[in-house]
């Protein structure tokens, strides 16, 4: 006899063996699971209730994140850096003497914007008095604090006189109304620099809007004026009473327009921002209600049916119940954790939806196909096996992506949050899922077995019992006993379920007929053409109006400050942070060259000019040149407002030396004044980085700018890289890795296509979007995994088959999860707010785009791409071939029942 040889086996053949016993393996951990499930469902069913109330009982004294900036700028940023330098040389009190539209901190302040109601000339008499009446009313406000009438008088910032610093359009205006009451003509206002009385020149372009001009800078008109009042915050006493005279402040505005129907005031104040960022969450309030009675209206009939034995109507409501208390329990969590409320938690719960109800249709899809002559323990097992180990994979990509989006590497704060709370909720709505839902799923299981109604829980009499009842009493109780049912066909009984004939009976035939997939092509190609137009014109919203309730005084404010004062930027501060040669003359041109294009709206450019003829005419050594220009300063009347924005150190030898310096400066933009913001910020800061004079440029509004694209991307594309390890990782534990290629072009193609959409629906790229994006990587794996996995993994019947064995297999499940989903979504369309339309748009182009594919394009590309399939040859026998074609559908269907992978 010959020797026996041991070949090894071939490498993908022990890489399919090690997937199938690593597949098999869970599988059978799912069953004992479900199976003990089904054994205590008493405890699995109570456990997770009493853990609700107690952890969601915290949440009743949840705290409100109120600091907009924490949330919303990018964290590590260069702006941040740039403003503690700032404020280590200038101190904040100085950035306030001439009201440069909050060039350091903003700290607290009263804003009001002052149009007229028929578009009148501001500047004339009339209106002139009316806004000199406003400002002598805010200056009468008074706060009672510890017994003490506060009023602007006691909180201003001081001028060096010890008198409160207004804005110099309001000594503009007095002294138009003292030229008025003299009979006085030829005062004169230029634009956007003009003089004073004391032949101080002031910049006026950020308190003067809609100007229309004489000639050259003489102003003919003003369309609206903006006064601010700046207060002290010093201490928190200080603070206190500066934000209760802020609230003070909105309802002094709104009793003077009420009073004064002639102007529209639109008022703004240091905490406008924070409390309309936090508006939309009260305005939700209502429209969360109407979505979550409108899913559970349909949850009832999606899981409802003519039978009234198998049709399981409270499963419905208990799936909501079971994604509401898990929503509670990491609610409850974050707030024993010190963690605070902000308006982007809107977005948790419908992530929780999306989640929940995919897991929990695919259980009660699972348990329509297991038999009914099963014990219920036996009929759970299989429950557990077949659908918990693609809800676990899928659990596993939200915790993954979103775990990236809350790691040290998300820059915005918000998305950080965000991401790390939805993590906290889908794994307590994956734990509740499993224990809960799947108790109340054995409850009803029992009622099934017992022929008790599903609604009524009485039981429901044989047919031979209901011939002699009315009508309307045999239509409640409608069922079919084991009986009346062939043994041949044990899942006819689910049959009479209304989505289940339509896609076995009409919609399978139809998506797969040879004339339809022609079109489906066609139209997948237009698909990508539109989605690619969106894709080339992103772009990233920094703007802070984008994420607040639309009525509301942000709004109002923000839309007329870009109407009225958008013909230059805000002011941007140019600070010299070392001791250049202020004595040579070719430092002073360098440093001219870099302001070279703007409006410069300070000491700087007299400054030099001064310089350069005090150098010329001197010809003093730099000892006794900086000493004489300190002097010069102090003693100079025309420099003595100037003398701010110079630090003056003296050195170990009383050589006196300027160390510091700093000018303004005002850019022309047009109504794109974000984008040329940015640009120029990016332009300034390269130059910065090349002169020869050390420099650094700031504005409060570069907080939220600097690196704004950078960091509001990372998020979604840290949690791609993570999302696509995660899928090839888990290739050598599926049973077939031609799954996750699928499943990852799949993504790849709905998370192009939502962001081209997204962009055409005039949706930014902004934090709130970023999130949406993240989400909808997982809900595209949520709903397409059960139908790649399984065409994937069916053998021996063509592609069109098994697309057709697919569909009616977890087309039911994935088609009620987007209805109930999308009727959710439907109310938060009309919630007034922007932060809400950006999450209903985002959300909305996610659910249509992934069920698009799945009911589409999946269905017709499967049908001609690999996998390839093996057809069964035909038999000359009919009779033979009946019976073989039945067999083999019965091992399909067992195949497909004991192999469900992701």
């Amino acid at each position: 006899r010959s020797h026996s040889v041991c070949l090894p086996l071939p490498s993908s053949l022990c890489t399919r063996m090690l997937r199938q016993v690593l597949h098999k393996g869970l599988r059978t951990c799912f069953s004992r699971l479900g199976y003990f499930i089904a054994s205590h469902p008493v405890f699995f069913a109570s456990a997770p209730v009493l853990i609700s109330i107690l952890l969601g009982a915290s949440f009743s004294r949840y705290r409100i994140e109120e600091n907009v900036e924490y949330l919303l700028a990018p964290k590590h940023s260069l702006a941040k850096i740039e403003r503690n330098l700032v404020d280590s040389l200038f101190p904040v009190n100085r950035s306030k003497h001439r009201l440069y539209s909050d060039l350091q901190t903003p700290g607290r302040y009263g804003r009001v914007i002052i149009t007229s109601s028929r578009k009148g000339n501001m500047l004339d008499q009339f209106h002139t008095d009316l806004i000199l009446k406003l400002h002598f009313s805010v200056n009468k406000i008074q706060v009672p604090m510890l017994g003490i009438n506060y009023t602007f008088a006691h909180m201003c910032v001081l001028n060096d006189d010890k008198t409160c610093i207004v804005d110099d359009v309001v000594h503009i205006l007095e002294e138009l109304q003292a030229s008025r009451s003299l009979n006085k003509t030829g005062f004169t206002i230029m634009y956007p620099i003009t003089h004073l009385k004391n032949d101080r020149e002031v910049y006026i372009g950020h308190q003067l809007g809609g100007v229309t001009l004489h000639s050259k800078d003489r102003v003919k008109s003003a369309e609206a004026i903006q006064l601010t009042y700046y207060l002290q915050t010093i201490n928190f006493l200080n603070d206190m009473v500066a934000e209760k005279w802020e609230s003070i402040f909105y309802e002094t505005v709104e009793l003077f327009q009420a009073s004064n129907g002639a102007v529209k005031l639109y008022p703004f104040t240091s905490s406008s921002l924070s409390e309309d960022f936090q508006k939309t969450s009260r305005v939700s309030e209502q429209y969360l209600i109407t979505s979550l009675i409108l899913v559970v209206f349909l949850a009832i009939l999606c899981c409802s049916m003519r039978d009234c034995v198998r049709s399981k109507p409270w499963l419905g409501i208990l799936g909501l119940v079971t994604m509401s208390l898990a929503t509670l329990t990491s609610a409850g969590i974050i707030n024993l954790t010190g963690g605070k409320y902000n308006s982007t938690f809107l977005g948790i719960p419908f992530i929780v939806l999306g989640h929940g109800l995919y897991g929990t249709f695919e259980m009660l899809s699972s348990w329509r196909k297991t038999r009914e002559d099963q014990h219920v323990k036996e009929r759970m097992a299989t429950v557990y096996a077949d659908s918990m180990l693609p809800f676990s994979f899928t659990t596993a990509m939200y915790l993954v992506t979103f775990g990236i989006g809350a790691s040290p590497f998300t820059n915005i704060e918000a998305a950080r949050i965000f991401c790390r709370n939805s993590c906290i909720a889908v794994f307590f709505n994956y734990l509740y899922v499993l224990s809960f839902y799947g108790s109340n799923l054995v409850f009803t299981g029992y009622m099934e077995n017992n022929y008790q109604h599903s609604l009524f829980c009485r039981k429901v009499p044989k047919p031979e019992v209901l011939q002699g009842k009315p009508l309307w009493y045999r239509l409640l109780l409608t069922a079919k006993y084991n009986e009346e049912t062939a043994d041949s066909v044990e899942t006819s009984t689910y049959e009479s379920h209304l989505l289940i004939c339509f896609l076995k009976r009409y919609y399978c035939d139809w998506i797969t007929n040879t004339y339809v997939k022609p079109f489906v092509v066609l139209f997948y190609l237009v698909y990508i053409s539109f989605a690619l137009m969106g894709y080339l014109q992103v772009n990233e919203g920094s703007d802070l109006s984008n994420i607040v309730a639309t009525e509301t005084r942000t709004i109002a404010y923000t839309t007329a400050q870009q109407k009225y004062f958008s013909n230059y930027s805000p002011v941007i501060g140019f600070y010299i942070y070392e001791s250049i040669e202020y004595w040579n003359i070719s430092v002073q041109e360098d440093v001219l060259e870099y302001t070279k294009g703007f409006v410069r709206i300070s000491w700087f450019e007299s400054y030099l000019n001064y310089l350069r003829k005090l150098n010329m005419t001197t010809g003093l050594p730099k000892k006794n040149f900086t000493e004489m220009l300190r002097n010069s300063f102090l003693k100079t009347p025309q420099f003595s407002h100037f003398s701010e924005d110079i630090i003056f150190a003296k050195k170990y030898n009383n050589e006196v030396e300027v160390v510091a310096s700093r000018m303004f400066l005002v850019a022309k933009t047009m109504e794109t004044k974000r984008e040329e913001l940015y640009d120029l910020l990016e332009t300034l800061r390269k130059l910065s980085l090349t002169s020869k004079v050390k420099f650094i440029i700031f504005n409060p509004s570069f907080v939220y700018m600097d690196r704004y694209a950078s960091s509001i991307g990372a998020p979604l594309q840290n949690s791609c890289i993570s999302g696509l390890f995660l899928l090839f990782f888990s290739a050598f534990l599926v049973a077939d890795s031609l799954i996750n290629v699928w499943l990852t072009v799949t993504v790849a193609s709905v998370e192009f296509g939502v962001i081209g959409f997204m962009t055409l629906w005039k949706i930014e790229l902004d934090c709130i979007s970023v999130l949406c994006l993240i989400y909808g990587i997982n809900y595209t794996i949520d709903n397409c995994a059960p139908l790649i996995s399984t065409f994937v993994l069916g053998k021996d019947f063509t592609r069109t088959k098994w697309v057709k064995n697919t569909l009616e297999l977890h087309g039911v499940a994935i088609l009620q999860s987007y209805l109930c989903y999308t009727v959710g979504l439907i109310p938060l369309a009309a919630v007034p707010s922007n932060l809400t339309r950006t999450l209903f748009r985002c959300l909305f182009l996610i659910a249509f785009v992934t069920f698009f594919h799945c009911f589409a394009i999946l269905p017709v590309i499967l049908t001609f791409l690999p996998p390839s399939k093996k057809k069964k040859k035909e038999k000359k026998n009919p009779e033979h071939r009946e019976e073989i074609e039945c067999v083999e559908m019965v091992d399909s269907t067992r195949v497909v029942d004991q192999i469900t992978t992701v």
